[in-house]
């Protein structure tokens, strides 16, 4: 298995990751990956076109927020929690805990 090109944590930039996670998109993908823990690049449910989501992917990989592991066909993506809890505290928490909170209250 080999990792795509990621940043190093002390390379986190903290308005790359804003600009990351401001895509109603990338918040879902974020969100199942909290859940979840690891996910294919294509999990069930989600309507976007795969070359859209493959695009999605790639934005949080480049951010750090993601890793990405390619085993042949197959790529697992999971959630750098502590490497971004470490360089950024309370910004995960803060950003799904108000994303959740804004999906469950009605307009």
């Amino acid at each position: 298995m080999r990792a795509l090109p990621q940043p190093k944590p002390e390379d986190f930039d903290l308005a790359t990751v804003l600009h990351a996670l401001g895509d109603p998109v990338r918040l879902e993908l974020l969100r199942r990956l909290t859940t979840d823990g690891e996910t294919t690049c294509s999990p069930e449910g989600m309507t976007v076109p795969r070359s859209t989501l493959s695009n999605h992917w790639r934005i949080l990989r480049e951010a750090g927020i993601t890793s990405t592991q390619v085993n042949g066909k197959t790529r697992l993506v999971t959630l750098r929690r502590k490497e971004l809890e470490a360089r950024f505290p309370h910004l995960l928490g803060a950003v799904l805990d108000e994303f959740t909170r804004s999906a469950t209250t009605p307009a």
